[in-house]
């Protein structure tokens, strides 16, 4: 009788062994992964707090169902545009692999998506949990322009910032850079990052955020929807 005893025992116990030996390691959980947009273009990703983010500028030319994104490089063109629109920085395709394109909030905001499948458009309220996560009140984070103290630090990443990078430790590993803006009159401004929200603020503006070479806080302001800003992705 104590023969199958021990059998069963020793059954049990191999079980719970290989069991737990299988289980994936909660270290492994931030291992990274990478997205695929639909032209193709592999992208680095971060998990931060509850949150996965792309660690690079969008840069697709293409919605998710094939139709093609519009690439205005005409200053007048540009200014009055009234549907979607994309460009390199100073319409320079050298700046595309590092920085990423700009859009406007009309590309950001088409119902055929820019964003990889699984993925999508940050809205004001996942900026806002990002900006908590990594330390600033939800007082600071509900107020407008200039908020925080070094979150903005935590999210930049240590290149391509014109000195002084005021801050920087990428400690989040969102690893933001300067991809610059295109404003709603067509004129390129460089040195810093501004990204969309995909929260309008009324039927003119919508709500974005920016980082400053010479800030370790961060903007939260609304724009023309005209504006060409960065864009960052963020996993449903």
């Amino acid at each position: 009788m104590k023969k199958p005893l021990i059998i069963l025992v020793i059954i049990v116990f191999t079980t719970l062994v290989f069991t737990v030996s299988c289980k994936k390691d909660p270290a492994s959980s931030n291992d990274p992964i990478t997205v695929t947009d639909i032209d193709g273009n592999v992208y680095e990703t971060v998990i931060i707090g509850d949150q996965v983010w792309m660690t690079e500028n969008l840069k697709v030319i293409h919605y998710r169902n094939g139709d093609s994104i519009l690439n205005i490089t005409d200053i007048d063109v540009w200014s009055n545009m009234k549907e979607d629109a994309y460009c390199s920085y100073n319409n320079d395709d050298s700046n595309i692999d590092i920085y990423g394109l700009l859009y406007n909030w009309y590309a950001v905001d088409d119902s055929r998506e820019i964003a990889p499948e699984g993925w999508h458009i940050p809205t004001d309220d996942e900026w806002k949990q990002l900006e908590m996560y990594l330390g600033m009140s939800k007082s600071e984070a509900d107020t407008t322009r200039w908020r925080g103290t070094d979150e903005g630090g935590k999210l930049k990443g240590t290149t391509y910032w014109n000195s002084p990078n005021t801050g920087a430790t990428n400690i989040s590993g969102f690893t933001a850079i300067p991809g610059g803006d295109r404003n709603y009159g067509g004129i390129f401004f460089s040195e810093n990052g501004y990204w969309w929200s995909s929260t309008e603020q009324d039927s003119y503006t919508a709500w974005y955020r920016t980082l400053y070479f010479d800030k370790s806080v961060v903007g939260r302001h609304n724009a023309d929807k005209r504006d060409g800003f960065s864009v960052r992705c963020i996993k449903d």
